[in-house]
């Protein structure tokens, strides 16, 4: 049995906490619907209340061992007090309160990563590597964006059209081949040719290649070539008649000079300067 002065103290102790929780008000629950509360500063606490849970949980998601069943729940859980975080943001708005979606930080894992989700349900932690998860989050490679005309026409050069199919080296080879060949038959033709003629004593006709610098005799220099025959020239030499004038060396000697003499006056004389010295040569009669 217990003492009387255990009990005493016992009593003591009640006694105690009795006037210690008179000055205290009795802990409330957090409202079901964030419509039923129309005090801006409660609202503001039961959102602050709601974040130390989702934080709370968030750090227990993150141990893999928990088992696939658990962190499903606490995954499902974390979602549901976002949502209600939201309903609460709402209604501190329609009080009068600051807009937590505008200032609000963006929801990140452990890894400093945006949470990702689909379709609003997020994953945290140990959810995203369980079956079925892990291929949400796998990206597809981005298909490879389709040419605009424009850009197809820029890459057209030289080369589509086969202007420039004999520099790839290939040709040269087979162009080297049928010129051997074909030079090795005329050589063999112009020697059996040549054969032929020195055997039966005969010579082959050649034909003469045309003259192009060769001069026609017109009726007008019948009395040219009659003089040159005067003379004493070979009439069977070639002549040949200039049909444009043809300066000599000491006119191209001369015009040589007034060239340059000209390039150095525009260069160092001033414009004064070659107006008086055209002046002097119109006097003189030398332009």
């Amino acid at each position: 049995m217990a003492r009387n002065s255990e009990k005493a103290m016992a009593m003591l102790n009640r006694y105690v906490a009795m006037k210690q929780s008179e000055g205290k008000e009795a802990p409330q629950r957090r409202p079901y619907l964030a419509t039923e509360c129309d005090d801006l500063a409660a609202a503001e606490r039961w959102r602050h209340q709601i974040i130390r849970e989702i934080a709370k949980k968030v750090s227990q998601i993150q141990n893999a061992g928990l088992g696939e069943f658990r962190i499903r729940d606490l995954n499902d859980e974390i979602n549901k007090l976002l949502r209600e975080k939201r309903h609460w943001e709402d209604r501190i708005i329609e009080l009068g309160g600051p807009n937590y979606f505008k200032v609000g930080p963006k929801m990140l894992d452990h890894e400093g990563k945006e949470i990702a989700g689909n379709r609003g349900y997020k994953y945290f932690g140990a959810s995203r590597d369980l079956p079925g998860v892990r291929e949400l989050f796998e990206q597809e490679a981005p298909a490879a964006p389709r040419k605009t005309r424009g850009q197809l026409n820029r890459l057209i050069d030289t080369d589509y059209y086969g202007y420039r199919d004999d520099e790839d080296g290939t040709l040269e080879p087979h162009e080297r081949e049928v010129e051997e060949i074909a030079v090795a038959a005329a050589c063999n033709d112009w020697k059996a040719r040549h054969s032929v003629a020195s055997e039966t004593g005969e010579e082959q006709d050649v034909v003469e290649e045309e003259d192009i610098y060769a001069v026609k005799e017109d009726n007008d220099d019948l009395e040219d070539t009659s003089k040159s025959a005067a003379d004493g020239e070979d009439g069977d030499e070639k002549s040949f008649v200039a049909h444009v004038p043809v300066p000599s060396q000491k006119d191209m000697e001369a015009l040589l000079v007034k060239r340059k003499k000209m390039e150095l006056l525009e260069k160092y004389a001033s414009e004064s300067l070659q107006a008086q010295n055209q002046e002097a040569k119109a006097l003189l009669g030398l332009s």
